[in-house]
């Protein structure tokens, strides 16, 4: 995958637990109220239709402020990779205002260990900016570490 540095944002990690643990993780509702937002904001709901146009929504909690998420799944290959963007809703309807599309990656290193790769695609430079700008290898990065604990709370 050829990446822009000028939109494309890229963070990865080893995390030391099994990529089929991740993948289940990252696809159970009930699983992403646990790591998906940096704490002490926290996930109220979460629903996900595992298929490509599939809803992925996510209904945030920060500082006492609800944020709906909504999105679809555009890529999806088990135990590997996670396309999601809220360009769309579910069924392909066009977002008002969309923001990015998230590739996340799950490469089996062997002995229990993952390579994760969480990639931000923008469609402008300065949404780019803007995103890094909002945090994004600092919350992103602490979404990995409440993965990693999660998952090996399991």
């Amino acid at each position: 995958m050829n990446l822009d540095p000028q939109t494309d944002l890229k963070l990865e990690r080893t995390i030391n637990v099994p990529r089929e643990l991740l993948w289940e993780c990252w696809t159970t509702p009930e699983h992403i109220k646990h790591f998906f937002i940096p704490k002490p904001h926290a996930i109220v709901s979460c629903e996900i239709d595992l298929r490509v146009g599939g809803k992925f929504n996510t209904l945030f909690d920060v500082d006492g402020n609800q944020i709906p998420n909504h999105g679809v799944f555009l890529e999806i290959i088990e135990h590997e990779k996670l396309v999601f963007t809220d360009a769309y809703t579910e069924d392909w309807k066009p977002s008002e205002n969309p923001f990015m599309t998230a590739i996340i990656l799950f490469e089996d290193l062997g002995n229990g260990s993952t390579k994760y790769t969480a990639i931000a695609r923008h469609r402008t430079p300065t949404a780019r900016q803007q995103h890094e700008d909002m945090g994004f290898f600092s919350g992103w990065g602490t979404v990995v570490d409440q993965l990693e604990a999660y998952a090996k709370s399991l």
